[in-house]
């Protein structure tokens, strides 16, 4: 389905009810890079109404000419959110540059959003400490008849590039890459609009929304030694660096990846209830 919003639309998909998730995938991709491997977790947990969306941009969210920066972003996706869900809390699961909006938006509505979950986030640094680039080869023979571009993709987003990882990849990743905007992709916004004109809730010295926070320590795109002060900043967290993913963990580390956001919903959960 489509909602037109201030700057364009936002393409979605709403599953289950109860407690709203807004969910947000990284750069490049899609919903259904999150659904795909989010939907099993809530298998067996009710009482939450998951929104997946297309990021503006990407997928069949579209945006207006004059659109052209992080901050267009957040502003259409909370135009969203006020239409869809007006007036209620909200939970937040943000991935990679998904992560980095998740903040802006938790920046805009500190009072709204009763939790959050980043996945190997970017933040809003101009200079990443990031670790060297190691990839790890299980089964090369399959990249070799590979199209170039996905090649080169797989190769820079995955640390483990096994035939497992390839295959989630070409149907998880690879889809949406298809339809993003590339023309606006690749413009300059990277260098004049990525960044949010106001760092992310610079104006408080704790968050006590319940938060799961997770980092891969082979992470070349996004690191994880920049990420320690959101320990500090959110009191109520669980910040887990796992040893042996990059920064596609919930493909290299899925099933540890998806036990962690069970819990954390059912913190969330028990917090809904009033436990």
């Amino acid at each position: 389905m489509n909602c037109l919003v201030t700057k364009g639309s936002i393409h979605y998909e709403i599953i289950g009810s109860g407690s709203p998730i807004l969910i947000l995938h990284a750069m490049g991709t899609d919903h259904r890079s999150m659904k795909s491997w989010l939907e099993p977790i809530f298998k067996n947990l009710i009482g939450f109404q998951r929104i997946y969306i297309d990021l503006p941009a990407h997928g069949r969210s579209l945006i207006h000419e004059d659109f052209s920066s992080s901050d267009d972003m957040v502003a259409n996706i909370l135009n969203f959110m006020d239409q869809k869900i007006p007036n209620q809390d909200f939970s937040i699961i943000g991935f990679s540059y998904g992560g980095y909006l998740a903040q802006g938006i938790l920046h805009k509505r500190q009072d709204n959003v009763k939790s959050i979950c980043l996945l190997a986030p970017a933040l809003h640094l101009k200079q990443r400490n990031l670790p060297e680039k190691i990839a790890y080869v299980k089964d090369a023979s399959e990249l070799h008849s590979l199209d170039s571009e996905i090649r080169l993709a797989f190769e820079t987003l995955m640390t483990f590039q096994t035939k497992e990882n390839l295959d989630y990849f070409l149907n998880e990743i690879q889809p949406g890459r298809l339809l993003a905007n590339r023309e606006f992709l690749a413009s300059n916004w990277r260098e004049k609009g990525y960044y949010f004109s106001e760092e992310p809730f610079n104006d408080v010295d704790i968050l006590l929304q319940q938060a799961l926070i997770i980092l891969g320590k082979l992470d070349s795109i996004c690191g994880y030694k920049d990420h320690s002060f959101l320990k500090d900043k959110f009191p109520n967290s669980t910040f887990v660096i796992l040893d042996h993913a990059g920064h596609l963990l919930h493909i290299e580390e899925r099933k540890l990846v998806q036990e962690l956001i069970r819990d954390w919903l059912l913190r969330i959960s028990t917090i809904i209830s009033g436990i």
